[in-house]
């Protein structure tokens, strides 16, 4: 896979992923273009086959020697990080590198979660998605075909809801999640600019994505967001754009200093997110369609996504990469942290 020069990219300002995408590439300086809207008006112009699902955002590369739609953005970030070497992402300490991408999937995986929920769960919020979204995709729409929008996909995603496990009785867990996550997160803020040291991360790159609706547009979330922590208030502004800061390798923290600074993030990960991830893997290991299990003391009950599966074997690959004393430094940390079952062991250990 190589990368186009500029970089074409199709999302919405809406989509977080597109803002953890644009934000990255801004930073780390490397050429691209943006349309926004409906991603597939890019993929007919340019005459290429919609990928399967299709997410935003999607970004062209030439693989093979033809151009084609990608859409997942952590790897799309690694593949990145080999052909431009310059401002990366990934912290250069292997174990950093392990817990920047735990941090880096809760981004992802979880924190959009709250972004769902609070989007699509209260009035307030409802109406503005519904009536600010189908203009992000055509300013231009006429009154009567706003309002279809509107209706639509108001409907849908409130229908939806259950895609993130959404629900009367997981929405307690959600919101207090959420307002624990900000204080950590307001914390780790207070001691340095990014979450591994004085230079921005990948995974402060899928967090601020999520905030960047959480904070940025979403009612509820973003009045939640000033009462608690005004100091991610501006960090979500200054992440927009860090193409001018310099940048050092001395700038990751050491991993010494990991226990201090991010231990309330992964308890909040050991707390919510690991529970989740292997009901759910084992839900599809078992073929079942539902899972349920027990997050911060109330039952959750969510379908079985194949994709959050993968996302657990990856992690698990990703200590597996690590060299034996690096595992053990990881093993500690994460047992002090409640996170130790994110690491499977297999029968024979």
């Amino acid at each position: 896979m190589k990368s186009l020069n500029p970089i074409p990219m199709a999302g919405n300002p809406a989509s977080p992923y597109t803002r953890k995408m644009l934000a990255l590439m801004r930073y780390r300086r490397i050429c691209y273009t943006v349309e926004w809207g409906d991603p597939r008006n890019l993929i007919k112009k340019m005459k290429l086959e919609e990928p399967k699902p299709m997410l935003l955002p999607v970004i062209i590369f030439n693989v093979d020697g033809q151009n084609k739609a990608i859409t997942d953005s952590t790897p799309i970030i690694r593949h990145l990080e080999n052909e431009f070497t310059l401002r990366s992402v990934i912290p250069s300490d292997p174990k950093l590198n392990f817990l920047n991408y735990v941090l880096e999937d809760f981004g992802d995986e979880w924190v959009t979660k709250y972004m769902f929920h609070y989007r699509w769960h209260f009035s307030n919020d409802i109406e503005k998605a519904g009536t600010i979204l189908p203009l992000m995709h055509d300013v231009s729409l006429d009154d009567i075909s706003h309002l279809e929008f509107k209706k639509y996909i108001s409907e849908l995603q409130t229908s939806r809801l259950w895609v993130v496990g959404s629900n009367q009785k997981t929405a307690p867990i959600i919101e207090a999640s959420y307002k624990r996550f900000l204080k950590k997160l307001d914390y780790c803020l207070s001691l340095n600019p990014y979450l591994f040291g004085k230079r921005p991360s990948s995974s402060d790159y899928a967090i601020y994505g999520q905030l960047t609706q959480l904070v940025g547009f979403d009612p509820t979330s973003s009045n939640i967001a000033h009462a608690v922590s005004p100091r991610v208030i501006a960090w979500i502004d200054q992440m927009e754009d860090m193409s001018g800061i310099d940048v050092h390798q001395e700038d990751w923290i050491n991993f010494e200093d990991v226990e201090n600074n991010l231990s309330g993030l992964f308890q909040e990960i050991g707390k919510v997110y690991v529970p989740a991830l292997l009901a759910n893997a084992n839900a599809i290991d078992t073929k079942e369609k539902i899972w349920k299990t027990n997050i911060d003391g109330t039952e959750w009950e969510q379908k079985s996504f194949a994709y959050q599966a993968k996302c657990l074997k990856w992690i698990n690959d990703e200590f597996s990469a690590l060299d034996e004393d690096d595992q053990k430094q990881i093993t500690s940390f994460l047992e002090k942290t409640g996170c130790e079952n994110l690491i499977v062991r297999s029968k024979n250990d």
